[in-house]
């Protein structure tokens, strides 16, 4: 399995993870276990205490005296682990417990379980005997305990650190399906047996393969733009170039005639060219503001038409954006700027609003207008240029291409001033306002 699988990053993270809480566990209830041990150990032997206090008997003259049989049974089994001793001040042995016979006992501070009690015992009113009950017990016992619950715990915790592994495993493998059906979807699209990712994902991959296919669509539009541009312009210029070897290879030639399909020619590369490099619509298209490019193109406009004054009125926010390429909306709007310029008389209003994620763009001049019957002719998508009008004709042949690509809207109406109305609508939004 590679390094930089995703799959390997995940399952060494989870290794480290189980490992690193599994051994902190283990410590953890390691030393709860113990200290709670030796708590109850301590207890316990301060219980002995008591109770041979309880059954001990300090005649006048110091001697301590017990019954030969004692309540605890380990105290009575020679090298139990368990032993009693009663002493003066000054260390005599007054008594030993029967479990403490041919024991070599240490009971210093030093060292084992143990514990010492000195009372004043009251011999008579007035009179007390100072004794000292030490009591002590065996560490191997303990150590033993200790050992036992080590051993189960490390095989309990290992057992459930193992599961818990394999829990993450298949969690890890059925949580990345999704992404190894994504990469079997696209090399299947590699491969030419699917056109787009068909597979339904969950939500927070669904973002990404929505893109995914966008993507694809956009590309396969651009292609077939580039191949329709191709058989097009093959097809637009067979009609000039015939025109022009006839007329070469005649006596006397129609030197006008030439150049009208040279120009012709000329606007039909230009056309067939500008249709191909129309990006369309992509969802990863930066926003666009769309006020300053209307504005450079109105001051472009006044110098190209100098004859004419127009007033144009805006009416575009600055927040409105256009989701595409620059160059594409410079050329729509270029073009039908163009012909409110050429058309117009003294007015063009240029109006832009967002609704639901679409730029509407609205364009009206106060020339003579559009008839209905030539609108119609005008939108529909032609395959020849010679088809178009000429004029407007190839700007909105033009502008019709554009607004397609973008899965847009192109409609042609009457303005209020009587001249005509050119509505768009495109893809569009917002500038998010800044954060603060």
């Amino acid at each position: 399995m590679p390094l930089n699988s995703l799959t390997l990053r995940v399952s060494l993270i989870a290794l480290v993870v189980v490992m690193v809480f599994t051994i902190l566990t283990a410590l953890a209830l390691e030393r709860a276990f113990h200290e709670s041990a030796q708590q109850a150990l301590q207890e316990r032997l301060q219980a002995q205490i008591y109770l041979l206090m309880g059954i001990s008997d300090v005649e006048s003259d110091g001697s301590v005296r017990l019954p030969e049989r004692l309540p605890e049974a380990r105290l009575m089994l020679p090298g139990s682990g368990l032993y009693a001793q009663i002493r003066t001040p000054d260390e005599h042995i007054l008594w030993r417990s029967p479990s403490s016979l041919g024991q070599a006992l240490d009971f210093s501070e030093r060292g084992g379980f143990k514990m010492r009690l000195t009372v004043d015992w009251e011999i008579a009113p007035g009179h007390t005997h100072p004794l000292s009950f030490l009591v002590l017990e065996d560490p191997r016992a303990f150590t033993a305990q200790i050992q036992q619950y080590r051993q189960s715990l490390r095989i309990w915790l290992g057992s459930l650190g193992f599961l818990l592994l394999l829990a993450q495993g298949v969690a890890l493998y059925l949580g990345l399906r999704p992404l190894r059906t994504v990469a079997h979807e696209v090399q299947a699209m590699e491969r030419g047996k699917q056109s787009e990712l068909e597979g339904r994902y969950p939500l927070e991959l669904r973002s990404l393969t929505d893109n995914l296919n966008n993507l694809m669509r956009h590309e396969r539009a651009q292609i077939r733009r580039y191949r329709d541009a191709l058989g097009d312009l093959a097809h637009s210029l067979k009609t000039p170039l015939a025109v022009l070897r006839s007329t070469l290879h005649g006596k006397d030639p129609d030197h006008a005639l030439m150049l009208e399909h040279v120009e012709r020619m000329d606007r039909i590369v230009a056309y067939q060219l500008q249709r191909a490099a129309t990006s369309g619509r992509s969802v990863f298209s930066t926003p666009v503001p769309v006020a300053p490019l209307v504005q450079r193109l109105s001051n472009t406009l006044q110098k190209v038409h100098p004859g004419k004054t127009m007033v144009v009125q805006l009416d575009i926010p600055s927040d409105i954006c256009f989701r595409g390429n620059e160059g594409d909306l410079m050329e729509l709007l270029g073009n039908v700027l163009d012909n409110a310029w050429k058309y117009g008389h003294q007015r063009v209003l240029i109006r832009a609003a967002i609704d639901h994620d679409s730029l509407q763009l609205r364009i009206e001049d106060d020339g003579p207008g559009i008839p209905a019957a030539k609108a119609q002719a005008m939108l529909r998508r032609g395959t020849r240029l010679d088809e178009a009008i000429p004029g407007q004709g190839i700007g909105l042949a033009v502008v019709n291409d554009i607004v397609h690509a973008y899965e847009g809207q192109l409609t042609i109406s009457r303005a209020r001033w009587g001249g005509a109305a050119i509505i768009l609508k495109l893809p569009g939004s917002l500038i998010p306002p800044a954060k603060s």
